[in-house]
């Protein structure tokens, strides 16, 4: 049975290891190798020792756009010799070359938001929670596979740990992160378990994000359902992955993903 190993230290709500998640084949995911987590901005340097000394953590993974950067900044551990730090922004339309200044831009999601609500006007196009979400995750795959794949290698190249985190640490986290833990073997139904138990922290997430001016006008009307991951959404991507490509390895190898790659993503997260 999946329990999240989580990570409680101050500045952070929805952090864990993914240490301890088996295989199919009979393999374990190692502690310190592959921690996930909501937006780093507030760790204090107590936190941030820990996840140095601690934690062993040299890479950090930073799944937000431009704009979120701009806004809110790279975080503390910036500052910290001997860990790397690698953007990859899963929106197309966001880039850091634009005649309008990333911090005086709207989030990329929001004109998403806009489609998705003229779209649920008419009965013949509304979705369900989950056929949402996974479409949205989906589109991450579609307009950033560059960023997808070259996420997964800073992950498989990283020293230490690595934490790959986004602002709320579940959806753009998610969905790296479950690619990462199906190229190594691990079955379907541990990587729904471990991408649903953000559920947990959804309250505590947003109350975080509500107090950054970033996310603030974005998450005003947003309720803890509406922003709450379940099983059924990752279920659902995985399935699409399976029919369409003949799996998340089918997925990568379009995309130039190698059986070398695996291979060194196994050894990273896998190996003693």
């Amino acid at each position: 049975m999946y329990r999240p190993n989580w990570i409680e230290l101050d500045g952070v709500v929805n952090m864990r290891d993914l240490g301890g998640m088996a295989t199919s084949n009979g393999d374990e995911v190692l502690p310190h190798r592959l921690l996930r987590s909501d937006n780093l901005q507030d760790l204090t340097p107590e936190a941030v020792d820990a996840l140095v000394r601690t934690y062993e953590v040299s890479d950090i993974v930073d799944l937000r756009t431009h704009v979120e950067v701009a806004k809110e900044g790279e975080g503390p551990l910036l500052a910290v010799d001997g860990v790397t730090h690698h953007h990859h922004t899963l929106y197309r339309e966001d880039t850091a070359e634009s005649g309008i200044p990333a911090a005086e831009r709207a989030l990329p999601w929001e004109t998403d938001e806009r489609r998705e609500a003229a779209a649920a006007a008419d009965a013949e196009h509304r979705r369900s929670h989950e056929q949402f979400w996974s479409e949205h995750y989906l589109g991450y795959l579609a307009q950033r596979p560059d960023s997808v794949v070259a996420a997964l290698h800073a992950i498989a190249s990283s020293r230490g740990a690595a934490v790959v985190h986004c602002a709320a640490g579940k959806d753009r986290t998610g969905t790296v992160v479950g690619l990462a833990l199906k190229v190594v073997g691990v079955p379907d139904d541990l990587v729904i378990a471990d991408f649903a138990a953000s559920a947990e922290r959804v309250a505590a997430i947003m109350d975080r994000l509500r107090a950054k001016p970033a996310y603030a006008d974005n998450l005003k009307d947003k309720t803890v359902a509406q922003q709450s991951p379940t099983t059924e959404t990752m279920r659902m991507l995985l399935a699409t992955l399976d029919e369409r490509y003949d799996g998340p390895i089918g997925w990568l190898t379009t995309h130039g993903w190698t059986a070398a790659d695996t291979e060194r993503m196994r050894r990273k997260l896998l190996a003693r």
